[in-house]
């Protein structure tokens, strides 16, 4: 399965928190499973950061890469298709970076690891 992490996921997975679904946990340090993390998703953490509305051990930069390298996960970028697929979706949801998520899902077939259910609204899969 290929999954997708959605911002607070990623942070929880990291942080170790129980607050991350038992299924997602699972599903996320399951080694057949390919994971991804999305630049949208880092471009969420920086203004979240820029905002003092979260704080990281270290600069923002290092932080991803890090994680990524230590979990073995893949940065997925945005590609055109993703934001043109963006177009097509109902507004279920206003978060524009859940919905470039979505969006991303949708094109690359992707399982969306995360508490939200408006992902499923999108026809998105979604294990949480």
């Amino acid at each position: 399965m290929r999954l997708l992490l959605d911002t607070h996921a990623f942070l929880w997975w990291v942080e170790g928190s129980p607050t991350l679904g038992r299924r997602a946990r699972a599903a996320v340090s399951d080694a057949e499973n390919e994971v991804l993390f999305s630049i949208a998703s880092c471009w969420e953490l920086a203004i979240e950061l820029g905002l003092g509305k979260l704080r990281l051990i270290r600069p923002l930069d290092r932080f991803i890469s890090d994680q990524l390298r230590l979990n073995g996960f893949s940065l997925l970028d945005v590609e055109l298709e993703h934001v043109v697929r963006v177009v097509d979706l109902p507004f279920h949801h206003r978060d524009p970076f859940d919905r470039l998520l979505a969006a991303q899902a949708l094109e690359e077939d992707l399982t969306v690891v995360s508490a939200d259910r408006v992902f499923r609204k999108y026809g998105v899969a979604l294990v949480w």
